[in-house]
C-alpha cells in the first residue's frame, strides 16, 4: 500500500505518465481476464464521495469519505467520470469509464466491491480507516507490473510486481430500468391524458375536437365560428363581414361538454364517431345595424305609427306606419350555420329581402291609445263597483302626459298635483252617518216593536296619499281607485212610549223616554157612553173601519180612519169628516181626533202601549 501511494505520487509529475501508467494496467487486466466487467478507473477520494449516494454503505463509512484530505494527484482527479457526461480528458480513463459499463462481473472478490468503502490513496496504514482500506484492497487487489528501474538509459530490467488497490465497483448502470420506467411514466401519462381528453376523430360540427381538453375545444369552436367569412353578393356589391362582425354565436361551452361527456378519448369504442350537431345563434337586433351599414343599399326606412291626442273627440287617435325592406336577418344566420356545419371558412350569399318594422310599430300605439281612452273614460273614485266620485273626459287627460319611449314605446307620466283637488272633494261626497235602530218598549222596558232598523255608516281612511298613488296607478293603466273604506257601526236606540187621555183638559198626551213629545186636542165619551177610565194598553189596529153599523145599533159611521185599539170597543180615531170642532166630550166613548192626528198615534203606538184614561 505505501508503495502503491509512493508510484502514484511519482506518476503525478508528469501530466501524461499516469494517463499511460492507468492505460497499462487496464490492458493488462483485459489479457488476463483478472478483472470483472462493471470495474472503474481508479476514483479520487472526492469522486468516490459521490459514488455512495445510488450505493449501499455504512454511515461511518460515508463520513470518513467525506473527511478525507484531497489527493494531490491532478491526473487522477480528471479521471474520474461522473454519470452526467462530464467531458474526460484523460483517454485511458474514458476507456475505464466506458468498461463499467460493458464488462461482466465475474471475480466474486470484485463482486464485494460493488458496496464500495471509500478508498484513499495517500491514507496512512495506521488511519482510523486502515482495517477498511484493507479489507478492500485484500478483497480485490490485482497484481499490477510495476515498470523496472532503467540502467543507464538503456532497456528496463525485468519488472517487478506490487499489489496495486482494485477499482471500486461503480454503481450499476441500469439503463433497461431506466427505459422501463420512461415507457412506464408515458404510459401513465397516455392514460391520465386520456381522461380529459376529447376522441379522436370528434368533431362538432365542422370543427375537429379530438384531443382536445373541453376548455381547448370551446376555444377552438369560437374561433372557427368568429372567423367564418360570408360574402354578400348581387345588388350591393361584394361585402364581406365575419360571424363575428354580426355577432354570431354558439354555446360553445356547452358543445364542448357535450363533446366530451359523448365522446371521452379513454372510451376507445367512441373515436371516430359521428358528427355533433351545432346550432349558430344571430341577434337580429345586433346584425342589422352591421349588415344595414356594410350594403345600405339593401334598406329602404319604414314610418313609424303615432299617436296623438284629439281635442274635438278628448280621445287618443293613431295613424298607421309603413314597412321597411332590408337583409333577411334569419337567411345569413342559416348560411353561416350551413359553412360552420360544412367546415367552410367562407361563403357567398345573396341577399334575401325582408319587410323591417318600424321602431314604432302599428299595435304598441294601437295599445296605448287604447290604455289611454280607457283612463279618460272611466277615471274616478270607486267604492265596490260604484263610481262615486266621477272624473269627466277633459279633466283626466289633462292629467296626461305621453312622450315617445325607448325601442318604439310611450311613456305615461301623470301629474299628481292636478288630482288633488278631486281627492280634497271624496270625504264629503262619500261618507255617509250610520242610521241607529231604535225599538219601543214599556215603561218595565219590555220591546214592542223595532222602530227602525240599523243602518252602518261608511267614512273615507286617510286621503293624503290618494293623489299620489292614484297617479302611480294611472301610469299603469289602471282608472279605477278602489277607495278604502271604514264602516262606522250604528246603535240600538231603547224608546219607552206611554200615551196619558186627561178627560178633564180632553187632551191626550204622548211621551218618550218620560219626556213629553206631543199633545193632542181630542173629544171624548159623553155621559152614558163616557170613555173608560183605567190603564190600558194598545191591542189592535184598523186601517178603516165601520162604527155602529149592526142591527139595533144607535148609530152607523162607515170608514173610520187610522183607529187604534184600547179598550174594548174603545180607540184611538179620526173624526175630522164627523166633528167640525173638538175638545169637549161627543162621541160615543172613543177618542176622537183630526185624521192627521189620529194617523200620528196609529204609527207611533205599538201593541203594548200603555194608555192611562183619567180625569
Amino acid at each position: 500500500m505505501t508503495d502503491l501511494a509512493t508510484k502514484h505520487g511519482a506518476d503525478s509529475a508528469s501530466d501524461d505518465a499516469a494517463p499511460d501508467a492507468d492505460a497499462e494496467i487496464i490492458d493488462d487486466v483485459d489479457a488476463t481476464d483478472e478483472i470483472v466487467d462493471d470495474t472503474d478507473a481508479a476514483p479520487e477520494p472526492d469522486a468516490e464521495a459521490d459514488s455512495f449516494e445510488d450505493d449501499a454503505v455504512t454511515e461511518d463509512a460515508i463520513a470518513e469519505a467525506e473527511n478525507e484530505p484531497a489527493a494531490d494527484d491532478e491526473a487522477l482527479e480528471t479521471a474520474v467520470v461522473e454519470e452526467s457526461e462530464v467531458a474526460v480528458e484523460d483517454e485511458a480513463l474514458e476507456t475505464a469509464v466506458a468498461i463499467e459499463s460493458d464488462v461482466a462481473v465475474e471475480d466474486t472478490a470484485v463482486e464485494a466491491v460493488e458496496s464500495p468503502v471509500a478508498l484513499d490513496p495517500s491514507a496512512d496504514a495506521g488511519s482510523d480507516s486502515t482495517a477498511a482500506t484493507a479489507a478492500l484492497a485484500e478483497a480485490t487487489a490485482v497484481l499490477a507490473p510495476v515498470p523496472a528501474p532503467q540502467v543507464d538509459g538503456g532497456e528496463p530490467t525485468d519488472a517487478t510486481y506490487a499489489w496495486a488497490p482494485a477499482e471500486p465497483a461503480p454503481k450499476k448502470r441500469r439503463t433497461g430500468l431506466w427505459i422501463g420506467l420512461a415507457a412506464g411514466a408515458a404510459v401513465i401519462g397516455l392514460v391520465a391524458a386520456s381522461i380529459v381528453l376529447i376522441a379522436p376523430g370528434t368533431s362538432v360540427a365542422g370543427v375537429g375536437v379530438g384531443f382536445l381538453t373541453e376548455g381547448a375545444a370551446s376555444d377552438a369552436l369560437t374561433q372557427r365560428l368568429d372567423q367564418t367569412t360570408i360574402v354578400l353578393t348581387g345588388e350591393g356589391g361584394d361585402v364581406e363581414l365575419t360571424a363575428a362582425d354580426l355577432g354570431a354565436s354558439i354555446d360553445a361551452d356547452a358543445l364542448a361538454a357535450t363533446a366530451y361527456a359523448e365522446h371521452p378519448a379513454w372510451n376507445v369504442t367512441q373515436w371516430f364517431s359521428e358528427p355533433i350537431d351545432a346550432i349558430v345563434h344571430l341577434d337580429a337586433a345586433a346584425a342589422t345595424p352591421v349588415l344595414r351599414a356594410a350594403a345600405p343599399s339593401l334598406y329602404t326606412d319604414p314610418v313609424d305609427a303615432t299617436l296623438e291626442f284629439d281635442e274635438a273627440t278628448v280621445s287618443y287617435i293613431t295613424t298607421p306606419g309603413e314597412l321597411g325592406t332590408g337583409v333577411d336577418v334569419e337567411a345569413v344566420r342559416e348560411a353561416i350555420q350551413a359553412a360552420f356545419v360544412a367546415g367552410d371558412s367562407r361563403v357567398e350569399f345573396t341577399p334575401v329581402q325582408a319587410d323591417v318594422q318600424p321602431e314604432t310599430q302599428a299595435h304598441v300605439v294601437e295599445a296605448t291609445a287604447k290604455g289611454l281612452n280607457d283612463i279618460i273614460d272611466r277615471a274616478g273614485f270607486y267604492i265596490g263597483t260604484e263610481r262615486v266620485v266621477p272624473v269627466s273626459r277633459e279633466v283626466a287627460a289633462s292629467w296626461l302626459t305621453v312622450t315617445p319611449g325607448d325601442r318604439g314605446s310611450f311613456d305615461v307620466s301623470v301629474d299628481a298635483a292636478a288630482i288633488q283637488p278631486v281627492v280634497d272633494t271624496i270625504a264629503a261626497t262619500v261618507d255617509v252617518a250610520p242610521v241607529n235602530n231604535s225599538v219601543i218598549t214599556n215603561s218595565a222596558g219590555t220591546v214592542l216593536r223595532e222602530e227602525s232598523n240599523g243602518t252602518p255608516g261608511r267614512a273615507v281612511d286617510d286621503t293624503s296619499d290618494f293623489a299620489a298613488d292614484y297617479a302611480e296607478q294611472l301610469t299603469h293603466f289602471d282608472p279605477v281607485f278602489e277607495l278604502p273604506m271604514t264602516e262606522v257601526p250604528f246603535t240600538t236606540v231603547t224608546l219607552a212610549r206611554r200615551v196619558d187621555v186627561n178627560l178633564s183638559t180632553q187632551r191626550a198626551y204622548f211621551y218618550e223616554n218620560d219626556v213629553l213629545v206631543r199633545d193632542i186636542i181630542m173629544s171624548s165619551g159623553v155621559s152614558g157612553s163616557a170613555t173608560p177610565q183605567g190603564r190600558w194598553t194598545v191591542n189592535g189596529y184598523s186601517r178603516s173601519q165601520n162604527m155602529g153599523c149592526f142591527d139595533g145599533a144607535p148609530y152607523c159611521v162607515e170608514n173610520v180612519p187610522w183607529v187604534t185599539w184600547f179598550a174594548p170597543d174603545v180607540g184611538f180615531h179620526g173624526a175630522s169628516s164627523l166633528r167640525s170642532s173638538l175638545g169637549f166630550p161627543q162621541s160615543h166613548g172613543c177618542v176622537n181626533m183630526w185624521d192627521s192626528d189620529a194617523k200620528w198615534v196609529y204609527d207611533w203606538t205599538a201593541n203594548g202601549t200603555e194608555v192611562n184614561v183619567h180625569t
